[in-house]
C-alpha cells in the first residue's frame, strides 16, 4: 500500500528536507522512525526540497509498505519516537500511483519579517531595522503575476529542465510587529522565495524602483536580484493536492 505522510518540522537543527551524506535531514530522522516501528526499511518522498534552516507547518511525503498497520496508533508512537522538532499530523492511505512530489497542485510559502527587536521571535523571524514601505512592495508583487520565467530568483547550477513557474498569490500583510509575505504557485525553484523577498526588501526600502523588477525578471540574472534573505524566516505552509488521492475505507 501507499500512504501520504502529513508532518511539521522546525527546520532549525536540519540541513533541510532531503538526505545527505554526511549532515542530518528531516527525512532521514523520520524515514529511520518510520523504519523501527513498521520493522521494515522505508524510503519517504516528500513534496518538495526545503534548504537548510527553512521550517514547514505543512509537509506532505509519501511512503510504501507491505505492512499492515493503524494510521492512528503509528502517528502516536511516531510522535513520541521523534524528536520534538518533528511532528507528525496524519497517515492516510492514497491510490498507489498517487506521488507526493509530482501530484501537488501548488504549495504555498510564508516569510516573516520582525518589524522591532523581539528577543521571543528573533531564531525565526528576519528582523530589519529600517522602515520599509509595504505599498511599493505589493505593487511589485502584483508584477511577479506578468512572468513565468524566474531564472532571475533561483540558485546558480540548479538541474532543473525549466525555470518556468505559475505564481498564484504574492503578497504582503502586517500582522502585528511582523511583515507577512505569503506566496502560492504551482512549483518553486531553489532559494527562489528567499531571493524574491531580499529584491522586495531593497524596493522596500527605496534601494531600487518597483519598475527596476521587470529589468531583474527579464535578465534571467541571479546577480541583478536581490539578496537571498536567512532561512530562519521561511515556512513551507500549505501543499495542495487534488481531492480524490485518498482510499477511504
Amino acid at each position: 500500500m501507499r500512504y501520504f505522510i502529513e508532518l511539521s518540522y522546525n527546520g532549525a537543527a536540519y540541513h533541510g528536507w532531503q538526505n545527505q551524506p554526511n549532515d542530518i535531514s528531516v527525512q532521514e530522522v523520520v524515514e529511520k522512525a518510520l523504519s523501527v516501528l513498521l520493522k521494515e526499511t522505508i524510503s519517504i518522498m516528500g513534496a518538495g526540497r526545503t534548504d537548510t534552516g527553512v521550517h514547514a507547518s505543512q509537509m506532505f511525503a509519501h511512503f510504501d509498505t507491505h505492512v499492515v498497520f493503524n494510521e492512528v496508533n503509528v502517528v502516536y508512537k511516531l510522535n513520541s519516537y521523534l524528536p520534538k522538532d518533528i511532528a507528525i499530523r496524519n497517515i492516510f492511505k492514497v491510490k498507489e500511483e498517487t506521488h507526493a512530489r509530482f501530484d501537488a497542485k501548488s504549495r504555498t510559502y510564508l516569510y516573516r519579517i520582525a518589524l522591532k527587536k523581539d528577543v521571543f521571535s528573533f531564531d525565526n523571524s528576519f528582523y530589519v531595522k529600517q522602515d520599509l514601505n509595504v505599498e511599493k512592495m505589493n505593487e511589485a508583487s502584483e508584477l511577479l503575476f506578468r512572468y513565468k520565467d524566474f531564472q532571475c530568483f533561483s540558485k546558480s547550477n540548479t538541474d532543473v529542465k525549466t525555470y518556468y513557474c505559475d505564481i498564484m498569490k504574492a503578497k504582503w500583510t502586517i500582522e502585528n510587529n511582523e511583515l507577512h509575505f505569503v506566496i502560492k504557485a504551482d512549483r518553486f525553484l531553489r532559494n527562489m522565495v528567499r531571493a524574491i523577498v531580499g529584491t522586495m526588501i531593497n524596493i522596500g526600502l527605496g534601494k531600487i524602483d518597483v519598475e527596476d523588477l521587470h529589468t531583474i525578471i527579464k535578465s534571467k540574472n541571479r546577480s541583478e536580484a536581490g539578496f537571498s534573505v536567512p532561512a530562519h524566516g521561511l515556512y513551507l505552509t500549505e501543499v495542495e493536492y487534488p481531492n480524490d488521492i485518498k482510499i477511504h475505507e
